[in-house]
């Protein structure tokens, strides 16, 4: 999702070395301004509604989604494809997960409203080909396998592969629900940051719901969130939410190293271990421009990322309209400086345990009662997220039933 959806201008203004570089990062990756836009991304894993551990196939899905289909699911086709009825647009991921990414919107309310009117559309146009939206964050039924085929993702496919198997899981077999905030102004950008990023363990563990996959129970609470961490530390760990969130962007981001470099033919590998700084420093043959840089960025996955706004990215996927849970636990929390700060001073104690959170969930006895005081202080200003009376009434059950998920981890259900 972005907040200003056009064409993208290419820089190709060659990067001369690091401080040049690391000024271009600390410039784009937070735009500041008074606290007003949301967005999502809700990714899904897709199946045959009669089989659902059958794989399926580009032509089976670019039918379903006819003139919504994204250029990687149909590169022949010139044509933009057509947003949804709520403005979001179609994705595709590499194993042939579905993502909507709404427009940016201004208040929740009307992010819901948006969402739940695409949501709706993509379920009965997947509906009349067959096909239906996964409910978790991993897929239960199927091990991975790569549905789309581009230089960039064999390019990853081949470098994660160098570490172990969590590549190819992420690729494709995950779906992951990202919410997307303002950064907010100057002097919030710090704490708001902070607050996001050390609520992540917590919020993992609460909203997990990835337990099994390929068919198996993998024992823990979000399969996903631990195939994340079981790839490249260098691309995928936190940030330090208490540390100067520009700066140390920037340094993780030229210290972290390529993933795969764009050139003629289909070959993107790059040399093992070569950093964005190494290229810098002269590692491959020619300098990087400015637009390598940003396309760099987009293969740097930490659990929130800096992309002009706050984009978290270390939630599970919902079952179908649940996304608005963790979306309004979030929103009533950042509602304004006294609350942030109040759920910032609770999550602090477990703001580095996000193995535990993926591993434990709920069971852990800190996440869960750090879970505990941050949702009842969610819930308590649910009325500042502008959401309808019945909205947050939904949202209320749903924190409740996640809160208390825990006492069923011992039936190994799919929840």
């Amino acid at each position: 999702m972005d907040f200003v959806r056009h064409a993208a201008q290419l820089d190709t203004s060659v990067l001369g070395d690091a401080t040049q570089a690391e000024d271009h990062i600390t410039g784009i990756c937070f735009k500041t301004g008074p606290p007003r836009r949301v967005g999502v991304e809700l990714e899904f894993t897709v199946h045959h509604a009669g089989s659902p551990g059958t794989y399926l196939d580009p032509p089976t899905l670019r039918r379903a989604l006819g003139a919504h289909s994204p250029a990687t699911l149909h590169p022949a086709n010139s044509d933009p494809p057509v947003p949804l009825p709520g403005g979001g647009l179609v994705t595709v991921e590499p194993g042939g997960q579905v993502e909507i990414s709404s427009a940016p919107a201004d208040s929740l309310a009307e992010l819901h409203a948006a969402v739940t009117a695409d949501l709706t559309y993509l379920t009965g146009l997947l509906a009349a080909a067959g096909l239906t939206l996964g409910e978790h964050g991993i897929d239960p039924y199927r091990s991975p396998r790569r549905l789309l085929d581009s230089p960039r993702y064999a390019a990853m496919e081949r470098t994660f592969d160098r570490r172990g198997p969590h590549g190819r899981t992420m690729m494709s077999s995950t779906a992951g629900l990202q919410f997307c905030l303002d950064a907010g102004t100057e002097d919030q950008v710090g704490a708001r940051f902070a607050t996001v990023s050390a609520l992540g363990p917590v919020l993992v563990a609460v909203f997990a719901n990835s337990r099994w996959h390929a068919g198996r129970d993998t024992g823990w609470a979000s399969r996903r969130m631990g195939a994340w961490l079981g790839i490249d530390p260098d691309r995928t760990r936190p940030l330090d939410p208490y540390a100067d969130a520009a700066a140390g962007w920037a340094a993780y981001a030229l210290a972290a190293p390529l993933l795969c470099v764009r050139r003629d033919g289909d070959r993107w590998d790059p040399p093992p271990g070569v950093t964005f700084a190494d290229w810098i420093a002269g590692a491959l043959p020619g300098k990087p421009t400015i637009d390598d840089l940003d396309y760099h960025l987009s293969t740097l996955f930490p659990p929130v990322r800096p992309r002009g706004y706050l984009e978290i990215r270390y939630l599970d996927t919902q079952p179908g309209d649940e996304w608005i849970a963790p979306a309004a636990v979030l929103t009533s929390l950042l509602a304004d400086d006294r609350s942030a700060a109040a759920a910032l001073s609770r999550a602090a104690p477990v703001a580095d345990r996000w193995r535990p959170a993926a591993r434990d969930g709920l069971a852990d006895p800190a996440l869960r009662s750090a879970a505990g005081e941050i949702l009842e202080l969610a819930l308590a200003g649910l009325e500042r997220t502008g959401l309808p009376a019945a909205t947050r009434d939904r949202v209320t059950d749903i924190v409740d039933r996640r809160l208390h998920r825990y006492t069923d981890r011992a039936e190994g259900t799919h929840r």
